[in-house]
C-alpha cells in the first residue's frame, strides 16, 4: 500500500508524456532481407542434414562427431525459421495496414501459410518445405516492395 502512496507521488511529480504511434518504429524501418537471409539459412541446413552420412557404428569417435555435427545443423535451422517465422510476424502485425490489403486481398494468407511453413521447417527436415518457405518469402519480399512503389530493388520480380 505505501509503494502504491510513494508510486503515485513520483508520478505526479514527474508526469511522463504520452506518446503515440503508429508502429514499433518510424516507417521504413521494416525490410523482408532479414526473413530471406533466415530463410536461406533454414534451406542451407535441411540440405546438409539431408547430406550427412552416418557413420560406422564400430567407431564411436566418428559417431559422436557426426552426433554433435547433426544436432548443430538442428539447431541452427529451427533457430534460423524462428528468427524467420519473427521477422515475417512483424511485417505482417506492424507494417501491412488495412489499404494493403485492399490492393492485396490474399495478403492474410500469404502470411499465415508462410509462418506455418517456418513451423514445419523447425520440426520437420523437409528440403520442399524449406524451399516453399523460401519462395513464400520472395513472395512477401515482392509485395512488400510493390507497397512502397519500388522494383529496383534485389529478388525483385514484376508479377
Amino acid at each position: 500500500m505505501v509503494l502504491q502512496q510513494i508510486t503515485a507521488q513520483i508520478k505526479r511529480w514527474f508526469p511522463v508524456p504520452i506518446a503515440h504511434a503508429h508502429c514499433d518504429g518510424p516507417c521504413g524501418v521494416y525490410d523482408p532481407a532479414a526473413a530471406r537471409i533466415y530463410t536461406e539459412a533454414v534451406v542451407s541446413m535441411t540440405r546438409k542434414i539431408l547430406d550427412l552420412q552416418p557413420p560406422s557404428a564400430q567407431n564411436p569417435q566418428a559417431m559422436a562427431t557426426y552426433l554433435n555435427t547433426m544436432s548443430r545443423y538442428i539447431q541452427i535451422k529451427e533457430e534460423q525459421a524462428q528468427k524467420a517465422k519473427e521477422e515475417i510476424l512483424i511485417l505482417w502485425t506492424d507494417y501491412f495496414k488495412p489499404q494493403h490489403l485492399e490492393q492485396f486481398p490474399n495478403l492474410h494468407d500469404m502470411f499465415w501459410k508462410a509462418a506455418k511453413l517456418c513451423s514445419a521447417c523447425k520440426v520437420e527436415v523437409n528440403l520442399q518445405h524449406a524451399e516453399e518457405l523460401l519462395a513464400a518469402v520472395q513472395e512477401i519480399h515482392q509485395v512488400f516492395w510493390m507497397t512502397k512503389n519500388r522494383t529496383n530493388v534485389p529478388w525483385y520480380k514484376a508479377s
